[in-house]
């Protein structure tokens, strides 16, 4: 069964344009350390978003291409490895460190966690491509 990617897509390219959004505007000298703050917290958003999108879509596709028992109750760490085994992602590590700055955006009133998942955000954009890549050559 085809999977509709719209939501995926859209999660990215919100991502993508925060991000991009970040980069042009933190370069402008007159904004201040608060207007740049309150930019990287919608870069952090999309990424929850973004993130939270391809896991489910990881678990749709494997319902339907594998089988629902395979994905039924598994931990993360557990999807992310049985995605690498069908060639939807490589790094279950990297995706596993996403997942845990993806659960500090609930604690992003602390500076250092916000950081952390700002970073993580950066690097996510281009593994939630990859990933978007491989599944839609695979969503048949």
């Amino acid at each position: 069964m085809k999977l509709d990617l719209s939501s995926l897509k859209r999660a990215i390219a919100s991502l993508e344009k925060s991000i991009r959004s970040y980069h042009v505007l933190s370069a402008n000298i007159a904004l201040t350390e608060d207007d740049i703050e309150t930019v990287k917290a919608g870069v952090i958003h999309n990424f929850k978003v973004a993130f939270e999108q391809c896991w489910k879509f990881m678990k749709r596709w494997i319902e339907d291409n594998v089988s629902a028992d395979v994905v039924d109750g598994v931990s993360r760490r557990e999807l992310f490895r049985v995605s690498a085994e069908n060639r939807l992602l490589d790094d279950v590590s990297l995706w596993m460190e996403f997942h845990h700055s993806r659960n500090l955006t609930s604690h992003t009133c602390d500076a250092d966690n916000a950081d952390q998942a700002f970073v993580s955000a950066l690097l996510f954009f281009d593994a939630a491509k990859e990933f978007l890549v491989r599944l839609e050559a695979r969503n048949d």
